[in-house]
């Protein structure tokens, strides 16, 4: 078993995780989450042409800035995007078209404008599906739906963070229950904070992947207090630094060998899972290497701190 002294670099753990999330919450505040179409409302289009088509992402975005001169929603966002898919043993080119809006005639237009192009607009009609109708995929997200949504996830969180809250000081103490959630606010801004930085998409896939990050955390920090407790008890000569310590050295292989098996689908998923799962894939990396983190070296030291205080006040009520 090692011997590291864990809660010793409390302080520098610290100082790290407050730059951190400092960093993140400025970077949540300047620069924001490039929100998905399920919380800003709009269409989105997948559509897929012919082998052999060379359609450049260019001109996909000079067609859609055409459209949306002539409905007069110049300035809206969008983005266009390369995918691929496999249709009965044969490679198909095509691209994603994500715009944000609430205007219902311009999301008519669009779907028109991509669906059965014009001639002379240079965008060629889409391959046909065996029933023959165009290989497109149409996502339109009305703004009730968004707000909704919005709503939902946001209550999935908070829910999720406060049944555990309630869970952890019943099963342990409220300090353990305090501890674990201050770890997990620390993974979730974190992770969000990359989110914003790099730009990424952030959808539903990335919720679940979030709230997939925060049982994860949590697991690892719960399998560490389950730990310090037996320890106090058997060992109530020690401090409760030494039984802190101890309980992380002896469940530290455990930690590392759980993280690195948990991160090996999670790499192949990111390279291989393309586009659509790529903020999942990007949450839930994230989120293993700050939980692992936070798990040895920000939890912990919450739960020392919050006895060392309470150990003196009753001392000086002596």
């Amino acid at each position: 078993m090692t011997q590291i002294d864990f809660l010793a670099k409390s302080k520098f753990a610290a100082v790290l995780s407050g730059v951190l999330v400092l960093a993140s919450v400025v970077a949540l505040v300047t620069i924001g989450l490039r929100a998905g179409i399920e919380f800003t409302s709009g269409i989105q289009l997948v559509i897929f042409y012919p082998p052999g088509t060379d359609l450049p992402s260019d001109a996909v975005r000079a067609h859609v800035n055409e459209i949306l001169l002539a409905e007069g929603a110049v300035g809206t966002s969008f983005s266009v995007q390369s995918v691929t898919a496999d249709r009965a043993g044969t490679q198909l080119a095509g691209k994603m078209i994500t715009v944000q809006t609430t205007s219902d005639n311009l999301m008519d237009r669009l779907q028109a404008a991509f669906t059965r192009p014009a001639a002379g607009s240079g965008i060629p009609a889409p391959i046909n599906t065996p029933a023959g109708s165009p290989d497109v995929s149409i996502t339109r997200i009305e703004p009730m739906v968004t707000r909704e949504i919005s709503t939902r996830a946001w209550q999935a969180i908070l829910v999720a963070l406060g049944a555990m809250l309630v869970y952890i000081a019943w099963r342990f103490r409220l300090r353990y229950g305090v501890a674990a959630v201050v770890a997990l606010i620390h993974d979730v801004v974190i992770t969000l904070g990359v989110f914003a930085v790099a730009g990424l998409e952030f959808n539903l896939p990335v919720i679940a992947g979030l709230l997939t990050v925060v049982g994860y955390s949590l697991n690892a920090t719960i399998i560490i207090f389950d730990r310090v407790r037996e320890n106090v008890r058997t060992a109530r000569k020690a401090s409760l630094a030494d039984n802190i310590n101890r309980a992380i050295n002896q469940t530290l292989n455990r930690t590392i060998n759980t993280g690195v098996t948990t991160l090996i689908p999670i790499v192949i998923l990111f390279a291989l899972g393309g586009l659509p799962l790529r903020g999942f894939a990007v949450a839930m990396l994230m989120g293993v290497l700050v939980g692992t983190y936070s798990s040895l070296f920000i939890s912990n030291p919450v739960v020392y701190a919050w006895s060392t205080a309470t150990e003196r006040a009753r001392a000086r009520r002596r």
